[in-house]
């Protein structure tokens, strides 16, 4: 296979547009039309439907379902491969073989996903209108390798001039079919547990990597330069199991407004998702996936277009290629917002990516992700107060030069080891910053942090505040005026070793909280100063550590109070020692990232996520 980045065209960046198709609407595809919609609308890319769920085109694999609408006077699979590629597109094959019709389940029950009382799992019973059932497939069963998927991946690759592979939905859906539990008591000696809650915690992944290998592997014996594109999730893959059998990885940040206002998706999904797929090195920037719906419960009308861009450009913004999903084709799209909002979208795409091309980030910050709420609330913070950061795993810090970062942030609640924790010592050492929230899981840290060993964890507490002590003015920046901000949660109380300053101290509950707003008399502070430590700066080597024994994430997740993103502000910039390199002026709502170019010139993207124009 040629590492060649000239001879392969996925090594560059695309703009994709994905038209989710509605199989009734087969009939209403002019391939040449469509093709120059979407090159008009700035893609130079197309995913398409072609096989899995329904095939596409004229199938002779057994078992694989056509698609009835498809017209029988033209190939019509060919005929848009064919048109895609005059307009000077790629095409990308998306396969979908989670689902099945249930006729194909008559004939072959014995691939498919079963309950604990042997039912199959149905998709869409209870929906209204002329419907065949969808029969979800099980990840051990034949259908997802030799019976129908490596068959059709063959078929496809044999007959038409495909340029990529896209698996959607190729993940583990629980089951306890006989093939599920032969191979569970295989690889662990035991049977099958009847609660998914006691499964053992790699069983998904085994089932997924498994599955997807032997697809891989099939697609690379036939073309060896055919890449495979395959999802990563925020918080439950492995990207370095994902790129074991992926070419290029995607994710899918969808905006889900119809979830309600109550649980409105966070707004640095995309951001962060991007960020950490960008942490793979000398690997392809990741696709971010934003459908233009507000939720697959309303996918025939379109986000709000002001919040619809705000989500598109936090892809390019952190170095991610954009792909657009949308349902239907452009004649068949109920909402034509959608249409403009990509097309101007993509343009400015284009404008952006001669700027973009050999960049890399440029960010003197990390977050050290866990897949854990006190990594959104850190990654929260920091997007708020403007400070451009990238986003590591745990097994990144411990094997890369980390000398770029001037502060590094380790949230709680991240499983520690001791090769993490020399390298976290040596970078301190050699002059970095570390911000260390909570007691480190899994080992003993003491000497990094600063504190003896003796250490306790106490109970929730309310009506309580960190108060700023006197040698802490760059903590107390912009809360001059306050001695005291709000505090709630568990303190470690801990002692600090010698020459360990306290930056910040615990005031304790004046009142259990049913009792809070009693009269004025009874509301007095009990005790107004401890020496309870909520802040420590430990000096090694030339570099600095801050440990903070509560939670100041959950504080941020829980309250977003703005005094909460001061105080991590001014963390970091104590971490670091001085200001950063960029520094921007807070807006409420914008995002920044930044970019250097091979010639050393700084790229700053600016995303507006303010409601009014900055």
């Amino acid at each position: 296979m040629t590492d060649s980045k000239e001879e392969l065209w996925w090594k560059q960046n695309a703009r994709v547009i994905q038209p989710n198709l509605q199989v009734k609407d087969t009939g209403k595809i002019d391939p040449d039309r469509l093709a120059n919609q979407l090159y008009e609308m700035g893609a130079n890319t197309v995913v398409f439907n072609v096989g899995g769920i329904y095939a596409w085109y004229p199938t002779k694999v057994s078992n694989h379902t056509l698609n009835e609408y498809l017209p029988t006077s033209q190939d019509l699979l060919m005929n848009m491969i064919k048109a895609v590629h005059k307009k000077g597109m790629r095409f990308i094959a998306r396969f979908d073989f989670s689902k099945a019709e249930d006729t194909v389940f008559l004939r072959n029950p014995q691939w498919f996903v079963r309950d604990q009382d042997s039912k199959p799992q149905v998709i869409g019973s209870h929906r209204p209108g002329n419907w065949s059932l969808l029969m979800s497939t099980c990840i051990n069963g034949a259908y997802r390798t030799d019976e129908v998927a490596i068959p059709v991946i063959n078929e496809v690759l044999s007959k038409y001039p495909i340029d990529g592979i896209f698996l959607n939905n190729p993940g583990y859906i629980p089951c306890y079919c006989d093939s599920c539990k032969r191979k569970y008591v295989t690889l662990y000696g035991e049977e099958l547990p009847e609660e998914r809650v006691k499964f053992h915690p790699e069983w998904a992944t085994k089932c997924m990597e498994d599955n997807i290998d032997q697809l891989y592997s099939k697609i690379k014996q036939r073309n060896p330069d055919m890449p495979l594109i395959l999802y990563y999730n925020l918080y439950r893959d492995s990207l370095y199991d994902r790129v074991k059998t992926a070419d290029m990885l995607c994710t899918e940040p969808q905006d889900i407004l119809s979830l309600g206002s109550k649980n409105i998706p966070e707004f640095w999904k995309p951001a962060l998702s991007i960020k950490l797929g960008r942490s793979l090195e000398d690997y392809p920037n990741p696709f971010g996936i934003v459908h233009s719906s507000p939720g697959m419960d309303w996918r025939h009308t379109g986000l709000p277009p002001a919040e619809y861009q705000f989500w598109l450009c936090q892809i390019p913004a952190n170095g991610g290629q954009i792909w657009h999903s949308l349902t239907g084709i452009p004649d068949t799209i109920h909402d034509k917002r959608i249409l403009d909002v990509v097309t101007e979208h993509n343009d400015m795409v284009k404008r952006v990516e001669p700027l973009m091309d050999g960049a890399e980030s440029y960010n003197e910050v990390a977050l050290v992700w866990n897949a854990a709420p006190s990594g959104e609330g850190w990654a929260d913070g920091l997007l708020e107060r403007q400070i451009s950061f990238d986003v590591l795993l745990p097994e990144q810090v411990e094997q890369r030069e980390l000398s770029k970062y001037r502060a590094i942030v380790i949230p709680e609640n991240l499983q520690w080891t001791e090769t993490l924790l020399k390298s976290l010592m040596s970078y301190a050492a050699d002059g970095g910053g570390l911000i260390v929230e909570g007691l480190p899981k899994g080992i003993h840290a003491y000497d990094l942090i600063g504190i003896e060993p003796e250490t306790h964890e106490g109970e929730e507490l309310v009506a309580s505040y960190l108060r700023f002590e006197k040698n802490s003015r760059a903590l107390q920046k912009g809360l001059e005026e306050t001695e005291i901000i709000a505090h709630r949660g568990k303190v470690v109380y801990v002692k600090p070793q010698k020459e360990v300053d306290v930056l910040a101290t615990l005031v304790p509950p004046f009142s259990p909280l049913e009792s809070v707003g009693a009269p004025p008399e009874r509301a007095s502070l009990s005790v107004e100063r401890t020496d309870i430590p909520l802040v420590l700066h430990h000096k090694i080597g030339e570099g600095r550590v801050l440990f903070l024994p509560f939670s100041l994430s959950m504080l941020i997740n829980e309250f977003r109070l703005n005094e909460h993103y001061v105080l991590l502000d001014n963390i970091v910039e104590y971490a670091v020692g001085t200001s950063l390199s960029i520094k921007v002026n807070h807006a409420p709502g914008l995002q920044v990232s930044v970019f250097k170019q091979e010639n050393g010139n700084l790229l700053v993207h600016l995303v507006n996520g303010a409601e009014e124009d900055l």
